[in-house]
């Protein structure tokens, strides 16, 4: 374009100086007139087909059309134009975009378990609708979900109950056989000589202690290790009986008091058991099914702080489902002066829960696992008003609520203002039959 603009030029100045001599005065005074006349450039009007024509330069006193290569140019700058705003307002777009999903990454990350229903994001900025709609599809998930989870936990309640039923009924009649056969042993002893009477052995009512209650009358009262055959089919395993409180009879369950023992163990640890009988330990959830399928059981939970404060809670219903049903656990009829925590209110209620561990999650917390985060096994709902198997503290604590924790306990409104946790110096679990009577 440079090249046919300086030939341009270079005509013009070679035409100019061809003028005759006769009109060079007449020529002088015109460019004099001229030398402040603007260079004048426009389109020299429609052509045949429609198009505007090459533009055209007048140069008094001529006139010299351009190329039409020259409007295509100017064309080709306004699309240039256009296509660079174009580029900016995508650009805006897709900032726009970014700021959106960074938002609802922050949302989403925001959440964690605890103590509380979890927290929901704070922010009040706009979202993207496919977003939302995929939110709204997850919630009614989760709804439909929880519902099937719901009926599950009805039909395995109602399975046990005939379980229970048909066990009842089996034992019922094996009860009533041996009747019998007393009855019958007994006519056999009055027909007997009193030498006869004196060399048969009479019947025992215990043939093999089922728990510590069996022992206790027997004339055993003394604390310590006993063996018990709740269900012979099962075999016999050691526990620890209490002889020497509130009547005594009592076979205990849990026990800490000097953190000597981690309860932050897998579901097959606290299947089992773990610890030590004679100092901090977990009986075994097999062992508790068996000690609370064997007889109507009631529960004593009894919590000493450092201040030396002691309180108790009693349960008149309590009952350790087995392994097939997660070791679900149904507890009732409260009384007494630590408050009844394992029934806080309808969002923290341990009744009818499953047991969970670090390593098995069957809470009913959606978004995480109870056990895992507060380091320990329990019949966590989501997540909790009591966890008796929480870490051993020696003292109060900050952070995370994973100690040993009884929601109604008189001091935990004190906790907040100080930002210390309540922490327990002895925490004991025992049970006993409930129509024991020393």
């Amino acid at each position: 374009m440079k090249i046919a603009l300086l030939f341009l030029f270079e005509t013009i100045l070679l035409v100019s100086t061809e003028y005759s001599a006769s009109s060079q005065e007449q020529h002088n005074k015109e460019t004099k007139e001229n030398v402040f006349c603007p260079i004048k450039l426009r389109p020299s009007g429609q052509c045949g087909d429609g198009e505007e024509c090459p533009y055209q330069v007048t140069l008094p006193p001529l006139t010299i059309e351009l190329p039409k290569q020259f409007k295509m140019l100017e064309k080709t700058m306004k699309e240039l134009q256009n296509l660079q705003e174009v580029v900016n307002k995508l650009k805006r777009s897709c900032l726009e975009c970014k700021q959106q999903a960074d938002e609802s990454l922050q949302k989403d990350s925001s959440e964690v378990p605890g103590h509380e229903t979890p927290n929901t994001g704070r922010h009040g900025k706009k979202h993207d609708p496919n977003i939302h709609e995929l939110q709204n599809k997850m919630y009614k998930m989760s709804n439909s979900l929880k519902n099937a989870r719901n009926q599950i936990i009805t039909l395995q309640g109602r399975m046990e109950e005939m379980s229970l039923l048909n066990i009842k009924n089996v034992e019922a009649m094996v009860d009533g056989k041996v009747e019998n056969l007393t009855g019958v042993v007994n006519k056999l002893n009055n027909k007997c000589s009193s030498q006869c009477e004196a060399e048969t052995p009479k019947l025992s009512a215990i043939i093999a202690p089922r728990d510590c209650s069996d022992y206790f009358l027997l004339g055993e009262q003394k604390n310590g290790l006993y063996k018990v055959t709740p269900d012979p089919r099962n075999g016999t395993f050691d526990v620890y009986c209490d002889m020497e409180s509130y009547g005594g009879g009592w076979t205990v369950l849990q026990h800490r008091h000097n953190g000597s023992v981690s309860f932050n163990r897998t579901w097959k640890d606290y299947k089992k058991g773990f610890g030590n009988l004679k100092g901090e330990f977990w009986l075994g959830n097999d062992n508790i099914h068996l000690l609370t399928k064997a007889k109507d059981m009631i529960l004593r939970i009894e919590l000493e702080d450092f201040k030396g404060i002691r309180e108790y809670a009693k349960y008149e219903q309590f009952y350790v489902s087995n392994e097939y049903l997660q070791y679900r656990l149904s507890v009732s009829g409260y009384s007494g002066t630590a408050g009844d925590a394992l029934h806080f209110n309808k969002h923290y209620n341990h009744d009818q829960k499953f047991f969970t561990t670090p390593d098995k999650d069957n809470d009913m917390y959606p978004s995480g696992n109870c056990g895992a985060y507060y380091s320990s096994g329990w019949w966590f709902d989501a997540c909790m008003s009591a966890n008796l198997n929480g870490k051993y503290y020696h003292k109060n604590y900050k952070g995370v609520r994973n100690g040993i924790f009884w929601g109604t306990w008189h001091s935990l409104p004190d906790e907040h203002p100080s930002g210390y946790r309540q922490a327990f110096k002895t925490v004991k679990m025992m049970i006993r039959p409930k129509n024991y009577a020393p």
